[in-house]
């Protein structure tokens, strides 16, 4: 009897399937860049359970005194998470066009990106008893928040400063701001009578920067909104993007199924390292 092995079984039996590591094919999905990605999560049920501890505060002691036992907590943070996808339908005779397969992956990286990005900053939280999709992080509970900034930034330097306070780092945080945010804030003044932008003219070619941290711009923010994130107060869990081609999904009318799937989820635990403002446009 001779043994049916994927190289000689047909198609339908043996359907292509391509998996790739995000940091690879989405590197400038915000999660990858604004967390700690902890692990790799397959299903609904299973979450990752990741441990940290709630310092106790140590205290001078007398020589030869009995030293006071500390009671740290060991607590843990758990991330769920959901899986988006997206399914594309064309025509045999579109798929075999010169560059469509390559511009449709260039344009499913990009949907991919978007969602996985709105997921991590815009997300509503669920409603209970639903754990999952988790709340974006201009929605999670427990954050530093500042509003309406509108003439100088004090609010920021208030905000920053009450983050690093609550154990947020300096070298790992960065600012991400929606479109309009970003402008807004470039628009503020020195001075009522004067047109000097307080951040300078920003004509340089190099990384833009707000009180010395970096800043990054996301369609995905909602409109006049920032966040200051420190990305080691972000556990975060993201399986691999996993892409796959089919001609039997639609045989009947001759045409290919492109599907990409992948899954994410994030979980604070110490939100109060993170910080959320919303700027005043005087509308």
């Amino acid at each position: 009897m001779t043994t049916i092995t994927t190289k000689t079984a047909e198609y339908p039996w043996r359907p292509d399937v391509s998996v790739f590591e995000p940091a690879d094919v989405l590197p400038q999905a915000a999660i990858l860049q604004f967390s700690t990605v902890s692990g790799r999560i397959e299903g609904d049920q299973p979450a990752l359970r990741v441990a940290y501890v709630v310092d106790d505060d140590a205290a001078f002691v007398d020589e030869g005194a009995t030293i006071d036992e500390s009671n740290p907590d060991l607590n843990e943070a758990v991330v769920y998470t959901r899986k988006f996808a997206q399914l594309v339908r064309l025509s045999r005779e579109q798929y075999s066009q010169n560059m469509t397969p390559e511009q449709l992956a260039a344009s499913v990286a990009r949907a991919m990106t978007a969602k996985a990005d709105n997921a991590f900053l815009a997300q509503a939280a669920p409603v209970s008893p639903a754990v999952a999709p988790v709340a974006g992080l201009v929605n999670a509970t427990g954050i530093e928040s500042k509003t309406d900034v509108a003439t100088n930034l004090d609010a920021l330097i208030d905000l920053e400063a009450t983050v690093r306070n609550n154990g947020a780092h300096l070298e790992t945080s960065a600012w991400v701001m929606s479109p309009d945010c970003w402008a807004g804030l470039r628009k503020l003044k020195q001075g009522t009578a004067s047109n000097v932008s307080i951040l300078g003219a920003g004509t340089e070619q190099a990384q833009p920067l707000l009180l010395s941290i970096p800043v990054y711009v996301n369609a995905q923010m909602p409109t006049l909104t920032g966040l200051l994130i420190d990305r080691t107060a972000v556990i975060s869990a993201v399986s691999q993007l996993t892409v796959a081609v089919s001609d039997q999904q639609y045989f009947n009318s001759d045409s290919i199924a492109v599907r990409a799937t992948m899954r994410t989820g994030h979980a604070l635990p110490r939100p109060n390292r993170i910080g959320k403002f919303t700027l005043d446009d005087g509308s």
